[in-house]
């Protein structure tokens, strides 16, 4: 019912706009413009002549699309003939395409007191009315229209639809008994009345309202489906349950109604039949995907006591992409649930043929990339983020994505070109400036411009201070430098504060506070980064081996170093600190 109500407005706003302005040429052939509430104005062969030539003028650019172009010459005519309703008229329907609604009401407001015999710019006003939500004043104008066209099938759907959305059912109702008495018995019309009642509470009305359609036509089993959506929503189950029956013994290959009975079971704790139904709903290519995406949804986050497992949910979305092998949606489902699962190498490949499928969906792009940095496959990131820019190049976070990639690739004069191509883009959002900068400031330190490096990080940070990366990188090189490590101290202890669990955030700390001698302080921190997962780096590894060295522990510090090469941490200074069994001072 919904559908058919829509699309009904949706065709008289067509109408009226692309019929309206003939009618009204043809209505209002004297320009003189006479009317019932105003007094008709006099105008000279050449005034009438000048008006003729701008109202011309106006409907031709109006055609044209120039909308601009079009107010100036009806404002023109209104110059010359305030009184003109034609000329009013003309300009709120341009208003109304331009989407100041409150101009165009306030226009034909104007229009219709100068003219109110003029039904084409009542209709116009109802539809801005009702696009307003302004639902009682729409159904004043139809009203009014009614009494001088009592059997107009149109201003009676009208009413009635306005009267339901203006929260009054009963003049609804009545409404759509008097559209029947013209039109005769139908679907809509019955549909409409059942949904008042139900709303009304008037269920045995109800009820007997879709009976009757049941009777009328009883080759339809979508009529059986409503029954048994109502009977469901009462706790009737065993009443739905014959009528969803039905509608599988009239047309077994309905989709929709296996979906119902799929919940039906499955919230009956039926898993196998719930299951099976399911089954057939999903392998249905008549089905919406829209509709299969819900219920997956819908079982994906279903209590315990439904949920299906995970192979049952995999071989659903499975028959998703069987079914639907056009649409990029499927894929991307697909990819989601393997992300889940934690199956991230595969979720890539169904994300790539989303992209195959639909390679201009953004979104698609974006997650893609969040899958390649998951897999630390900066290869593949570099690579489809310089595509994704060309396809999108407005997109600053593409940008950033691609200066991750060549960061981790040691390509940093890519990171500042890439960064420079997409400054543009940053416009007013503070926190993506500060990214671009963040992501500059590394290029630059790694390319040894340390100068460049520090003052576009200062640039981030003053753009915002809550970038605790920025921070923390911040910190970590001045201490690697061992160059202003009071400013590296405070920046680095703002960070733990918000972050206290965060390993490499706890090593930067408990590295500035060692470059400043503080070594047993330094190991207060490192012992929280080693309990919080910091054990599985190398490089905190080494670190907590420099701080048992430099508190006399040189055994744990052959230890922790061992284990740190142990791991893969190939830096030379690292063998030389094991060969010489001491602390050796150097950027690591």
């Amino acid at each position: 019912m919904t559908l058919f109500k829509y699309y009904f407005i949706l065709l008289l706003l067509v109408v009226l706009m692309a019929c309206g302005t003939q009618k009204q040429a043809t209505d209002n052939q004297n320009l003189n413009e006479k009317t019932e509430n105003s007094k008709p104005v006099e105008l000279s062969e050449e005034k009438r002549i000048e008006f003729e030539y701008l109202f011309i003028e106006g409907l031709k650019q109006k055609m044209l699309g120039n909308q601009e172009m079009a107010i100036q010459y009806f404002n023109g005519c209104l110059d010359i003939n305030p009184q003109s309703a034609t000329s009013l008229y003309e300009l709120s329907g341009i208003y109304v395409l331009k989407g100041e609604i409150v101009s165009a009401k306030l226009l034909l407001e104007k229009a219709i007191q100068i003219d109110p015999s003029n039904k084409w710019y009542k209709l116009l006003l109802a539809q801005i009315y009702q696009g307003n939500n302004e639902y009682s004043k729409a159904g004043e104008i139809y009203a009014g229209l009614l009494q001088a066209e009592p059997d107009n099938v149109d201003y009676l759907y009208q009413s009635a639809m306005l009267s339901a959305s203006s929260d009054q059912p009963k003049k609804a109702l009545n409404a759509y008994n008097e559209l029947e008495r013209v039109v005769g018995y139908n679907e809509q019309i019955a549909l409409a009345r059942q949904q008042l009642y139900r709303e009304m509470g008037e269920n045995k009305k109800a009820y007997a309202e879709i009976q009757k359609l049941i009777d009328t036509f009883p080759d339809v089993p979508e009529y059986h489906g409503v029954m048994a959506d109502m009977y469901k929503e009462d706790g009737k189950m065993e009443e739905a349950l014959k009528h969803y029956h039905k509608v599988l013994e009239m047309d077994p290959s309905n989709g929709f109604v296996h979906f119902s009975l799929a919940t039906f079971y499955l919230q009956d704790n039926k898993i196998d039949e719930g299951y099976s139904h399911a089954r057939k709903g999903f392998s249905n290519p008549d089905v919406a995907i829209k509709t299969k995406i819900q219920l997956y949804l819908m079982l994906v986050n279903a209590p315990d006591a439904i949920s299906l497992d995970d192979s049952d949910i995999e071989e659903l979305v499975a028959l998703i992409v069987e079914a639907h092998p056009d649409d990029a949606r499927s894929y991307s489902i697909m990819a989601d649930y393997l992300i889940q699962q934690k199956r991230s190498e595969e979720a890539r490949d169904y994300m790539l043929k989303a992209l195959d499928v639909s390679s201009d969906n953004y979104q698609l792009w974006e997650q893609l990339l969040m899958i390649d940095n998951e897999l630390l496959d900066f290869e593949s990131m570099a690579k489809h983020s310089e595509k994704a820019i060309s396809l999108f190049p407005s997109q600053p976070l593409l940008y950033v994505l691609n200066a991750v990639a060549n960061l981790q690739l040691k390509e940093y004069q890519k990171v500042l070109k890439s960064l420079e191509s997409g400054q543009l883009y940053v416009a007013d959002n503070k926190r993506m400036a500060g990214q671009f900068e963040m992501y500059r400031a590394e290029a630059y330190y790694n390319l040894g411009e340390k100068e460049k490096a520090f003052s576009s990080f200062d640039k981030a940070i003053g753009i915002n201070s809550e970038n605790y990366m920025a921070l923390n990188n911040y910190a970590y090189y001045l201490s690697e430098l061992g160059v202003e490590l009071e400013k590296a101290e405070v920046m680095s202890g703002r960070v733990v504060q918000v972050h206290p669990d965060n390993p490499t955030y706890l090593d930067t700390h408990a590295w500035v506070l060692f470059k400043k001698g503080e070594y047993r302080l330094a190991k207060f921190y490192m012992d929280t980064a080693m309990q919080n997962g910091g054990d599985e780096s190398d490089v905190v590894i080494e670190h907590y081996g420099d701080i048992h060295y430099k508190l006399g522990d040189v055994e744990n510090a052959l230890k922790y170093w061992r284990q740190s090469l142990e791991m893969g941490n190939s830096s030379k200074l690292l063998k030389k600190k094991i060969e010489e069994k001491r602390y050796i001072e150097g950027e690591e």
